[in-house]
């Protein structure tokens, strides 16, 4: 109808970009505002709480996340994440940065034999990077004897943990600077640029010049690197390592990285964004213990989190709702 007013859907792609930051800013305002629906408040010692969940886990979804840009997806770096700490913890008794060092070194040789492996054969990287993941959780089992390790130095854990700046840590500060690093190089150099692009469109890649192959191996070596880094400093700030960490910390990796815009089908995404995604993963977290919300409903609100970011990434999305629109104005 002439002369008539319409309002248009959002595409796809402007609610991926937004939805990181709407979701942390709503989740920061429920904070400052819970004295008003409940007793209980957000207090600097709870906000640094969450920022150390952050740090905990933040490495390991910023490499889940390169993987992810580029395409692929690496399962076995909760593996790595788990086998990092407990090498860190073992061998790092009196010299930590000797255990660390030791936890990389295994994670670039891990990193760098899949990266491989898909690289020249062009296997899909979910069964292999799973079975990747079988072998390292024996593994780690297999140096911890199947049992949780101590660690004796405490001093390296309260040094790690200890506040600064009335929320933040080294721990904390260490993994940011990781985030701003790799932001910038994604960003500021053509190499990161090409990494984008094999995620978008590897054949073409490929025809322009660029080295897809080995931009496939260094990431997973990256992502490797990333996960045991997080997994040794997360170990040796809690003074143990624990073989088998459950599928939570992946999960809330996975959920990370999608929430802060990284795209499944690959080619998009950033580390800007998926620190934003970790940080508000962490301050919902909080704000749930405050609130003493049952666990399963915790996991409920995440559930439905990550089906909402499904539901957004997926490529016929505009086209429905431009259907739905036509089908109601006919």
């Amino acid at each position: 109808m002439p002369g008539k007013l319409t309002l248009g859907y959002p595409s796809a792609r402007t609610l991926r970009k937004s939805l990181p930051l709407v979701v942390l800013a709503v989740v920061v305002v429920a904070l400052i505002a819970l004295p008003l629906y409940s007793s209980a408040h957000a207090s600097a010692f709870s906000i640094n709480n969450s920022l150390q969940n952050a740090a905990s886990l933040g490495l390991l979804a910023l490499g889940v996340g390169l993987t992810m840009i580029i395409g692929e997806f690496d399962l076995s770096s909760l593996g790595v994440y788990a086998i990092g700490g407990m090498i860190a913890v073992k061998y790092g008794a009196d010299f930590p940065v000797m255990g660390m060092l030791l936890a990389l070194a295994l994670a670039v040789v891990v990193g760098g034999v899949q990266g491989w492996i898909i690289a020249r054969t062009e296997i899909s990287s979910v069964p292999l990077t799973l079975g990747g993941y079988i072998i390292l959780l024996g593994a780690s089992h297999l140096v911890s004897n199947s049992q949780t390790l101590a660690y004796a130095n405490y001093d390296v854990g309260m040094w790690l943990d200890g506040i600064f700046g009335f929320v933040l840590s080294p721990r904390i500060a260490i993994v940011l600077g990781i985030f701003v690093l790799t932001a910038a190089f994604m960003g500021w150099t053509q190499l990161g640029r090409e990494i984008r692009a094999v995620g978008g469109d590897r054949r073409a890649s490929r025809a322009s010049g660029v080295q897809v192959d080995r931009i496939i191996v260094g990431i997973f070596i990256a992502s490797a690197f990333l996960s045991a880094l997080g997994g040794a400093l997360f170990a040796l700030s809690s003074a143990a390592a624990k073989p088998d960490l459950g599928l939570s910390p992946f999960i809330f990796a996975v959920t990370a990285v999608l929430l802060g815009g990284v795209s499944l089908a690959g080619g998009r995404g950033g580390a800007m964004g998926i620190v934003v995604g970790v940080v508000s993963l962490s301050l919902l977290e909080t704000l749930f213990s405050l609130l003493g919300t049952p666990i399963y409903m915790v996991n409920v609100i995440r559930g439905a989190l990550l089906l909402v970011v499904v539901v957004i990434e997926a490529p016929d999305l505009r086209r429905a709702l431009i259907t739905v629109r036509r089908a109601k104005s006919a």
